[in-house]
């Protein structure tokens, strides 16, 4: 006599019981971790805004941020104001750095989307600073970074990351022998936007000419600093109508 348990119907019926069981219990993990994973990301891209304009705990070649316990407060003090450019429409918003830039640029591939870019603003020791949030692509997945201007748009600070830049190579983008470098390099030549490329062979490699538009390659990773530099040169552009304004005002 065949068992209930040895017939196809049976068989079919516990793996969708199962799948519904699992699924349920992924679902209620997701939704309970959900406000912790949002607080981790707070707490991230504070740490990287605030990087850029030079608010961390750097030792000699280090990178360190400041710690998760004291970043609120730290951003509070120093980012003064976070407003959101969506062409000539400048609105000041207090969770700017919650805007997803992927959707955006994705967004943007739509001709009637106006893109909305944020825009940090601090202050530290007396100067003022413009933190834009960009993103691009390296050569196995995304690549990140926050570039901290003066209204010139002359570079005082980056922070750039990866997710799967090759190790030793394209992921030393977030080493200090290589960010480093970018402070003081201009974006602009004559009030016309030029970016930065990241060169290979680059007949300045100690990096003294800061109007030469160009950073030392990091060796064996030529496609991630052509990432690098395309993203340099796509998304900071977008924010050239915006300090013209400056200039204005």
């Amino acid at each position: 006599m065949e068992k209930r348990t040895d017939k196809n119907s049976y068989t079919i019926l516990f793996a969708i019981g199962m799948v519904l069981v699992v699924g349920s219990l992924l679902a209620f993990a997701a939704a309970s971790l959900k406000p912790k994973i949002d607080e981790n990301r707070r707490i991230e891209k504070q740490q990287n805004i605030l990087y850029a304009m030079g608010v961390n705990n750097n030792e000699e070649g280090s990178v360190a941020f400041i710690s998760t316990d004291v970043v609120a407060d730290e951003f509070t003090k120093y980012i003064k104001k976070q407003i959101i450019i969506q062409g000539d429409k400048v609105t000041e918003d207090a969770n700017a750095y919650l805007i997803d830039i992927k959707k955006e640029q994705t967004a943007a591939k739509t001709a009637s989307y106006q893109r909305r870019l944020p825009l940090f603003i601090g202050e530290k020791d007396s100067k003022t600073f413009y933190i834009a949030p960009i993103r691009g692509k390296g050569l196995w997945d995304a690549i990140w970074a926050y570039v901290a201007m003066d209204k010139d748009m002359v570079v005082q600070g980056v922070f750039f990351d990866h997710t799967g830049e090759t190790a030793g190579l394209g992921a030393n983008i977030n080493k200090r022998f290589f960010m480093d470098d970018f402070i003081g390099e201009h974006l602009l030549s004559n009030g016309v936007f030029k970016g930065i490329k990241v060169a290979k062979g680059n007949a300045d490699p100690l990096n003294k000419d800061k109007t030469d538009h160009e950073i030392d390659a990091i060796a064996g990773a030529t496609i991630t600093g052509d990432g690098v530099s395309a993203m340099l040169r796509s998304e900071l552009k977008l924010y050239v109508p915006y300090f013209k304004t400056l200039k204005t005002n």
